[in-house]
């Protein structure tokens, strides 16, 4: 049996497959474990390279193989379906696993510490809740249209006429316990948001980079403190560009035989860090849109010369990307944020001159 270099595992809650690889890629065992037998072999197994999806899960078992002394290495799911052979099972996904991360381009998914994972499940949380409580007042409003009351599409509108409703003739008695108790529901799910809110702000006024990063109009707590948590090496990407592409923020290309073709927004990457993104590029877009051409900054400027020509959403997709450029570069060179850092630029004159260039 050829020495051990590889090992891909392809993770579940109970059932783990592995496929062990020698140093010429030769497979020299496959085997499915269940979860008490999988935790013993990997705390045997020599030390190599041990690669698995980044999904759940993926950043314990990453840093339980990495204090062991082994190279872990997460790899996106879909990097790893172009080399699954035959149909997709276990075994055949740790097959794909293990000979992706032998592959000398291949781009790996950097492992979150426990600390930055304790944040973003605060973030997670969140979301969480804050999507229960669209729900159950959509739930509301809609229940409510059958017996001839119609609530306009706003939560404060909906929360100020609940506690009236249940003293309204159009509402039927035995209805009226539904709605106390929905009320008391949106209470509690709003004192649990404020509770993540209370974490999330303590993490985003502690930590000195998301501090420095809410210096950028746009950026807020919310924003600073998932960037943070959810980009945890910055210098991991080559420049900024890489890192608005890796978030989603750059258009989907099929381009071939020499002509570029872009396409909508690739969506790739972290939906929740790209939408906060997109929100914070909202009001970024309307403070621009305020300013007076003769205190806009040149970065307002640009925002407005882009909307003139591109319109609204597509503006709002090249701020948050171009806010996700500073960020990368606020943070690998350890600066505070400076709307004058452009003047700096070899080509600063040229841009001066035609400031609506994108």
């Amino acid at each position: 049996m050829g020495e051990v270099t590889t090992v891909g595992i392809d993770l579940a809650k109970e059932v783990f497959a592995i496929c062990v690889l020698d140093a010429r890629g030769a497979v020299i065992e496959r085997k499915v474990l269940r979860r008490a037998a999988f935790e013993h072999w990997a705390a045997a197994v020599p030390p190599c390279t041990v690669a698995m999806e980044a999904c759940g899960s993926a950043h314990h078992w990453g840093r339980y193989f990495a204090a062991r002394g082994h190279t872990a290495r997460l790899i996106a799911a879909e990097f790893v379906t172009a080399f699954r052979q035959g149909s997709k099972n276990d075994g055949n996904d740790a097959l794909a696993i293990a000979i992706a991360a032998r592959q000398p381009t291949m781009r790996f998914v950097p492992i979150k510490t426990v600390a930055q994972q304790v944040i973003l499940s605060w973030h997670r949380a969140r979301a969480g809740f804050n999507d229960e409580r669209t729900a159950l007042m959509n739930r509301l409003r809609g229940l409510l249209t059958e017996f001839g009351i119609v609530i306009p599409p706003s939560s404060d509108r909906l929360l100020k006429a609940l506690p009236l409703l249940v003293e309204d003739a159009r509402v039927p008695l035995a209805l009226r316990p539904l709605l106390l108790e929905a009320r008391a529901q949106l209470e509690a799910l709003a004192a649990r948001i404020a509770r993540c809110d209370v974490e999330i702000a303590t993490h985003a006024c502690d930590d000195a980079a998301a501090r420095r990063v809410r210096e950028v109009l746009g950026v807020g707590v919310l924003t600073a403190s998932a960037f943070i948590a959810t980009v945890p090496d910055p210098t991991l990407f080559r420049h900024g560009r890489q890192l608005g592409a890796w978030l989603g923020l750059t258009p989907r290309q099929t381009s071939s035989s020499g002509k570029t073709r872009l396409g909508d927004s690739s969506g790739r990457g972290d939906a929740y860090l790209r939408t906060l993104l997109v929100q914070g590029a909202r009001s970024t877009l309307q403070v621009a849109l305020r300013t007076p051409s003769a205190k806009a900054t040149h970065l307002q400027r640009w925002i407005a010369a882009l909307y003139a020509r591109k319109g609204y959403h597509k503006t709002l997709i090249a701020i948050a990307n171009k806010h996700a450029r500073i960020l990368w570069a606020m943070l690998v060179r350890d600066q505070h944020f400076d709307p004058n850092a452009w003047q700096r630029h070899p080509r600063a004159a040229t841009r001066a001159a035609m400031p609506a260039c994108t």
